[in-house]
């Protein structure tokens, strides 16, 4: 079982500038290559607004999705969908193209995050939902990855799982573009000393964005996803 990730940006049709926007995303999906959790397959564009990527396991999901959060400048918001399950290659005159319950479950969750972003939850921006039916997919015995001893996630854990979610979102909705920076930067382990130098603000002005924002629990909670 892996965690297959969807991500389209919010509101993209509103976007005065999409060439400009697109190369924010551009340098946030390099530099989370660079420094997030390593990927079965790195989130990269697909058409239009959308992006697409794999994990091995739902906490790099969950690790990667709150990285690429924080680099994102004002003005410009995504939205997660990670689903749960297998994913298989089925074989196309044009290569192997990858199906499986996982992007079904992502799929949904990426609908059901925008359904509750506008229906009771503005800040909600990232869903996990998990698929256990691998064996009703069209798809070859040839898995892409899969997780020895994975088991379909119960209800309960993907219940605690979104709670935290909103959480975490709720939380970084609420920043500064400098505060989600400082923020990567300490979920990264970058001391407030150096953050202080790179932004050319003191390191107690670090310290008071930080501890104003709620960043903290935010970097607590990355620490836990970590291990």
């Amino acid at each position: 079982m892996v965690a297959a990730v969807i991500v389209d940006i919010v509101g993209s049709r509103r976007i005065a500038d999409r060439a400009s926007a697109q190369r924010a995303i551009d340098e946030a999906l390099h530099r989370l290559a660079d420094e997030g959790p390593a990927a079965d397959v790195p989130l990269h564009p697909i058409v239009g607004d959308e992006m697409q990527g794999v994990y091995s396991h739902q906490v790099a999901a969950l690790q990667a999705t709150l990285l690429f959060q924080l680099s994102l400048p004002d003005g410009l918001e995504c939205r997660f969908g990670i689903g749960l399950g297998e994913i298989g290659m089925i074989p196309s005159a044009a290569g192997g193209i990858s199906e499986g319950p996982a992007w079904w479950a992502a799929r949904a969750a990426i609908e059901q995050v925008e359904a509750l972003a506008e229906r009771t939850v503005p800040a909600a921006r990232t869903r996990v939902a998990a698929r256990a039916d691998s064996a009703a997919s069209p798809m070859e015995d040839t898995a892409v990855s899969s997780a020895e001893d994975a088991v379909p996630e119960s209800a309960d854990e993907q219940r605690m799982v979104n709670a935290y979610l909103l959480a975490r979102d709720q939380l970084v909705a609420g920043m500064s573009e400098r505060t989600r920076r400082l923020t990567r930067g300490r979920c990264l382990g970058i001391t407030q000393r150096k953050l202080a130098t790179s932004e050319g603000i003191t390191q107690s002005a670090v310290s008071q964005a930080l501890s104003t924002s709620g960043a903290a629990a935010v970097v607590e909670g990355f620490r836990l996803l970590r291990g």
